[in-house]
């Protein structure tokens, strides 16, 4: 752009407001990298929570289940199913 003058102009653009726009645009996508990064970290961040929380649960049912059994009120409270409550498993007929 160095070798255009410095003073052209077409309609009510110039190359001042030209340079001006791109630096701009530069600026704020350089802050889009820099949040989505952060996102990013977050995102990852709330997995591993979740995944803890997760495991924490499941040993803490397995506890309840073990101390209370598998068809205590106690046991459905954290959001096991009691054996009383489950499906019966079906078979099917053998093929002739």
């Amino acid at each position: 752009m160095q070798q255009i003058d410095a003073g052209f102009k077409v309609g009510d653009i110039s190359l001042a407001a030209l340079e001006n726009a791109t630096n701009m645009a530069l600026v704020n996508q350089e802050k889009i990298n820099t949040v989505e990064a952060q996102l990013t970290d977050l995102r990852n961040e709330r997995g591993a929570l979740n995944t803890t929380l997760w495991d924490t649960l499941k040993r803490l049912r397995a506890g309840i289940k073990a101390a209370y059994g598998d068809d205590s009120s106690q046991y459905e409270m954290l959001g096991g199913t009691r054996r009383s409550e489950r499906k019966k498993a079906v078979r099917k007929a053998p093929s002739a």
